[in-house]
């Protein structure tokens, strides 16, 4: 076929939602939180800049929110919304002139790094998890997936809408990723939402154009789970490029830590079996019972005691109950303590630990630029430059591109730079944690994939794709939705 999805009607027509999203979407490991005033005044400034904008440039409301005026004119919109509410201490770089005029939007937002985001997720609508629902159960029930497809025949026919079409227009036509790991939410192996069978599938999706790597595979493992040790010798046939595990996760609703017996057993077995990344869940909890090992204070220990094993710290440590502020050697969880950990174990940055950004960036770069600018800040200078990973928590927030023009003109302060020694985001140090730095444990070589993805399948939709992004966002966005999220995949509500 000639293009990878089927063409759409316009997801948007009435240019309702913004090219930027600012809303109460968890990724379901949280419970979303609200927008306040502040955060309210930025989304109504920036619709309000859209109108004028709009009319200006003689155009519909929609057709101006697909451009990079559209998006420019958000982040400025957001600037300006956090500038009054007195947050100054991270900001979007970008010139005011680009509001209306398209080349210069285009030069700052458009596309010129190697992007490749190490946390992305999938959620098989007809796998074999849905015929072990109770009857009447509708997880994943949101407002993104009531479109056309919800229609057709069948109880939960709704997870239509989050298929692998619309996945493959998310994260490769809507944005500018290139690559992007699928991963897993913690689960039984009988009740996984996506199983490694399913996520090869997914993969072959994209891999039959002319054996292009878009994809590749984690495989879930719970240590702490009966088999699931065992197991790693069949998923490493299947060709995953790392384990992925959640400390704060057990049958029992109790987690483990990576310094326990079962903790140490895992990380042995994925070494003799050549698989050197472990990627491990950390800062959101998932309930009281749960919370402690949500922590990072085993992190630093275990990657002392195997330095030939790379650790990929999930979220970063990242905690969203307090904001983010300059490192504090008292703070028990949180970035802070990922910091902590490495240090008192003479972990030095760009060592064998990295931080992931998934979630954690999404939600203090839209809500909070000076956490966001302590957050980064700290993870350049304690964790290392070389070592901070992209991830976006994609499928739960809709299109990754919103994070990734974020980032892409995303500036720590320089009173900030100044008084705590953080480093000046650079378009150098931006391209290494886009995408060059996890070509480094995943053993990658982003000149030689850079041939694939220019030509392929992929690339080849995109070049003929009329844009016709959704902006929408496919997680819970009420404590409602986050309950139903979290009783079918094993969380504590």
């Amino acid at each position: 076929m000639s293009s990878l999805i089927p063409e759409l009607p316009d997801l948007d027509p009435e240019g309702l939602r913004l090219p930027v999203k600012l809303d109460s979407t968890s990724n379901g490991e949280f419970a979303p939180i609200p927008l306040d005033a502040s955060l309210h005044y930025a989304n109504w400034l920036a619709r309000d800049w859209a109108n004028e904008f709009a009319r200006k440039l003689g155009r519909s409301r929609r057709a101006f929110l697909t451009t990079a005026c559209g998006a420019a004119s958000t982040l400025l919109a957001f600037n300006a919304a956090h500038a009054r509410a007195g947050r100054n201490g991270g900001f979007f770089e970008i010139a005011n002139d680009a509001k209306l005029d398209e080349p210069l939007a285009a030069s700052q937002l458009g596309k010129r790094e190697f992007i490749f985001d190490v946390q992305g997720h999938f959620v098989n609508p007809t796998g074999g998890w849905t015929k072990r629902l109770p009857p009447g159960a509708k997880p994943l029930q949101f407002p993104s997936t009531q479109c056309d497809l919800a229609k057709q025949p069948g109880e939960r026919a709704y997870l239509n809408c989050i298929g692998p079409d619309q996945f493959i227009k998310d994260v490769f036509l809507d944005s500018d990723t290139d690559l992007m790991v699928l991963s897993f939410v913690p689960s039984t192996r009988e009740d996984e939402p996506l199983t490694i069978e399913e996520a090869t599938a997914t993969r072959d999706i994209v891999e039959k154009m002319e054996g292009s790597k878009r994809l590749l595979l984690h495989g879930r493992v719970n240590p702490n789970q009966k088999g699931d040790v065992e197991d790693m010798d069949r998923l490493a046939k299947m060709g995953v490029v790392a384990f992925k595990t959640y400390t704060q996760w057990g049958p029992s609703g109790t987690g483990f830590w990576m310094t326990d017996d079962v903790g140490i057993a895992f990380v042995e077995k994925a070494r003799k079996l050549g698989v050197r990344n472990i990627c491990i869940h950390k800062g959101l909890d998932f309930g009281p019972k749960s919370y402690e090992h949500s922590t990072c204070r085993d992190i630093g220990p275990v990657a002392k005691r195997f330095p030939d094993m790379n650790f990929l710290i999930y979220h970063s440590g990242f905690v969203s109950s307090k904001p983010e502020g300059p490192y504090d050697a008292q703070r028990t969880d949180g970035i802070d303590a990922l910091v902590t950990s490495l240090a008192s174990s003479g972990i030095k940055p760009n060592s064998n630990v990295y931080a992931e950004l998934g979630s954690t960036w999404r939600f203090l770069s839209m809500r909070d630029p000076d956490s966001a600018a302590h957050a980064m800040g700290k993870l350049f200078k304690y964790v290392g430059q070389d070592n901070v990973l992209w991830g976006t928590d994609s499928i739960w927030y809709g299109s990754p591109q919103d994070q990734i023009q974020a980032f892409r003109t995303f500036q720590i302060s320089e009173a900030l730079r100044d008084r705590y020694a953080y480093p000046q985001v650079t378009p150098q140090l931006r391209a290494k944690v886009f995408g060059l730095n996890a070509t480094r444990p995943y053993r990658l070589a982003a000149e030689e994939l850079r041939k694939f993805t220019a030509s392929d399948k992929v690339a080849q939709s995109k070049a003929t794709y009329s844009p016709n992004p959704s902006y929408a966002t496919h997680g819970p966005r009420t404590r409602r939705e986050f309950l139903n999220l979290r009783a079918w995949h094993g969380g504590e509500p």
